[in-house]
């Protein structure tokens, strides 16, 4: 039993809400979401995550046990065939105060909703709220997994983050 447990639900995503972990790329001329590539390495691809990847409790909420970061490129996520969800923290924090997991936050992502994440931002999912599995538009770095931070929050933090969706 972890000795933390913080309970989150999902916010909802807009330019204002999201501005502490990257941009929304909108037709309507929104923020810019300027793509970094520090290794030029950048790819388009499509990636998926299912719901056999997530931890529930047994009231049904998603246990979020890790956080990932890439330092050296952007991310751009585009949910294609059902609503999603991601849980993020900002690039700043490193877990080493009680205040950094108070800036976790989890979003629901839309079907065909856009998010960019600035370099280095926390990040877990995106994962189906609902649906078995999630087919997710993805831009980033081909070396992710030399460049792949982890943030093991309930083995070195001891604590868990419990997710409502």
């Amino acid at each position: 039993m972890p000795a933390y447990k913080i309970r989150i639900s999902l916010d909802a995503v807009t330019q204002r809400s999201w501005s502490a972990f990257g941009t929304i790329p909108t037709d309507e001329g929104g923020a810019a979401s300027p793509l970094e590539f520090l290794w030029d390495d950048g790819n388009v691809n499509f990636i998926s995550h299912s719901r056999d990847e997530i931890t529930f409790t047994d009231e049904g909420l998603a246990i979020c046990e890790l956080l990932n970061r890439h330092d050296t490129h952007t991310q751009t996520l585009m949910p294609m065939d059902c609503d999603g969800f991601v849980v993020v923290a900002p690039a700043e924090v490193d877990f080493s105060k009680p205040e950094h997991f108070e800036a976790i936050r989890a979003f629901v992502l839309p079907h065909h909703s856009v998010v960019h994440l600035r370099r280095g931002t926390w990040h877990w999912g995106p994962y189906p709220v609902s649906a078995q599995s999630i087919r997710l538009f993805n831009i980033q770095g081909t070396g992710y997994t030399k460049d792949n931070g982890i943030a093991w929050l309930g083995r070195d933090h001891d604590t868990h983050i419990e997710v409502g969706l």
